[in-house]
C-alpha cells in the first residue's frame, strides 16, 4: 500500500479523534452477541481499551468466555489489514505461541463490519469475536530475571513465526504513516507541541534529532520482520507453574502490527517492562539475553537499541498527551504509561547511551544471568 493511499484512509496510522472511538452500550453488545454469535443470556463486562472497545462476553451454562472487540471506526475501514492482523493471530496458535484467535460467527465469517450509533451518527465498526486466554496481565506479577527473560525469548520467537506467514495482503502492515512505528518517529514532531511547558519536551524534540542523525543512516542493516509492535505489559498474560513462578499464556492486541525490524520488538519488549520493575535500567540486560538466545543482535542492532527505547518512550509520552485532549475522560487508562514513563525517560537520557549499555550488554563477567533450564 503506497504513502498517498494510506493518507486517503483515516486511521490509527495518523491518529485517532474523539468521534472514532465506538462507545457501545451493554445492551448494544449483548444484542451483538446474540445475533451474530448465538450467545444468549451471557453476561458482558467492559475491558480497558485505547482506541477500540473491548467486552468480556461470559456466556451461560458453561458456555465459554469470550472477548468482544469492536474496532474504532478509522481501523474499521481498513478489513485487509484486519484481515491480515487476525490471521498472523491463528498463524502464531498453530506454530505454539498462545495468541488469541478469532471466533467464526453463525455466517462462518471471522469479522463483520457493523453499522452502530454510538451517539456521533451511525459509524461502521468491524466487531470479531476472541478467544479469551487464561492468566492475569504480567504487570501485575513480580518481573524476576527469568519472567524478563522468557519476555524477550517469546518476543523473538513470535517474529520469527511471522516471518514463515503467508497472506496475499502481508503489504497491507506497510504502514507508512502509522505513528506507532519505530520507522516512523520523526511524525511525533507533529504533536510535540501536546507536551508544551512540560520539561520533558526538549528531551522528546532530543531524542527525535538523534533518531535522525544516528538511527537512520543505519537502518539499512536492520534486519526486517513484522512486528507485534505492541508488546506491552498489558498485552502478555502470565500465570503460575508448578514450581511457582509464571509462564506466559497469552498474548493480545494485534491492531499495532505493522512491518518493522527485529530490534523494533525487542526495544518496544524492553521499554514496556522497564515501567513496573523497580530498576528500570537492569530490564533490558534479561530481556536482551532471552532475545539474543533465539535472534542475536548485529552490530548496528546492538549499536541504535538504546536510543530506540528512547524513542518508544517519547511515541507512549506524546501520544498520551495527545489523546488526552480528545478523550480528557480516558485520562486515567491512557496515561497508565505515560506517567511513570516520564520518569524513567529522564533516567536514562541523564545517565546516557555508554552507562546503560554496561548494564545492558554485561554483568561484569559477561555471564548469562538466567536461561532457558528445563523450560
Amino acid at each position: 500500500m503506497s504513502s498517498a493511499e494510506l493518507a486517503a484512509v483515516p486511521s490509527r496510522d495518523t491518529a485517532m479523534s474523539e468521534t472514532t472511538k465506538p462507545r457501545l452500550s451493554e445492551a448494544q453488545v449483548l444484542e451483538l452477541v446474540q445475533r451474530l454469535y448465538g450467545l444468549e443470556r451471557s453476561t458482558v463486562r467492559p475491558l480497558p481499551s485505547y482506541d477500540d472497545q473491548n467486552f468480556h462476553v461470559v456466556a451461560p451454562g458453561g458456555g465459554g468466555e469470550y472477548v468482544l472487540k469492536v474496532m474504532n471506526s478509522a481501523d474499521s475501514t481498513n478489513p485487509t489489514m484486519i484481515d491480515v492482523q487476525t490471521r498472523a493471530m491463528s498463524f502464531l496458535q498453530e506454530h505454539g505461541i498462545p495468541a488469541q484467535t478469532a471466533v467464526r460467527n453463525a455466517a462462518g465469517e471471522l469479522m463483520n463490519l457493523e453499522e452502530i450509533d454510538c451517539g456521533f451518527g451511525c459509524q461502521k465498526f468491524m466487531v470479531r469475536l476472541l478467544t479469551y486466554l487464561p492468566g492475569t496481565t504480567i504487570s501485575t506479577v513480580p518481573y524476576t530475571p527469568q519472567l524478563l527473560y522468557d519476555v524477550g525469548k517469546m518476543a523473538a520467537r513470535m517474529d520469527q513465526v511471522f516471518l514463515k506467514m503467508d497472506h496475499p495482503h502481508l503489504s497491507a502492515l506497510q504502514r507508512d504513516s502509522f505513528i506507532w512505528s519505530l520507522s516512523n518517529v520523526p511524525l511525533l514532531e507533529g504533536y510535540v507541541y501536546s507536551m508544551d511547558g512540560d520539561p520533558l519536551q526538549e528531551v522528546v524534540k532530543a531524542v527525535i534529532e538523534e533518531f535522525k542523525t544516528s538511527v537512520l543512516p543505519r537502518r539499512h542493516a536492520f534486519r526486517k520482520c513484522l512486528n507485534h509492535g505492541d508488546f506491552n505489559d498489558l498485552n502478555i498474560l502470565v500465570e503460575p507453574d508448578q514450581s511457582g513462578d509464571y509462564r506466559i499464556s497469552g498474548i493480545l492486541d494485534f491492531s499495532d502490527m505493522n512491518s518493522g525490524h527485529y530490534v523494533h520488538e525487542l526495544a518496544i519488549a524492553i521499554m514496556y517492562m522497564m515501567i513496573q520493575h523497580p530498576d528500570p535500567v537492569a530490564v533490558g540486560l534479561p530481556v536482551t539475553q532471552g532475545w539474543e538466545s533465539v535472534v542475536p543482535l548485529n552490530p548496528e542492532e546492538r549499536d541504535c537499541l538504546y536510543l530506540l527505547v528512547l524513542c518508544r518512550f517519547c511515541q507512549s509520552l506524546v501520544m498520551a498527551r495527545h489523546t488526552v485532549r480528545l478523550q480528557p475522560h480516558n485520562e486515567e487508562y491512557l496515561m497508565i504509561t505515560a506517567r511513570t514513563g516520564m520518569r524513567i525517560l529522564r533516567q536514562l537520557w541523564d545517565l546516557g547511551k555508554a552507562e546503560v549499555e554496561k548494564v545492558w550488554f554485561q554483568d561484569g563477567q559477561g555471564r548469562v544471568l538466567v536461561g532457558d533450564g528445563d523450560k
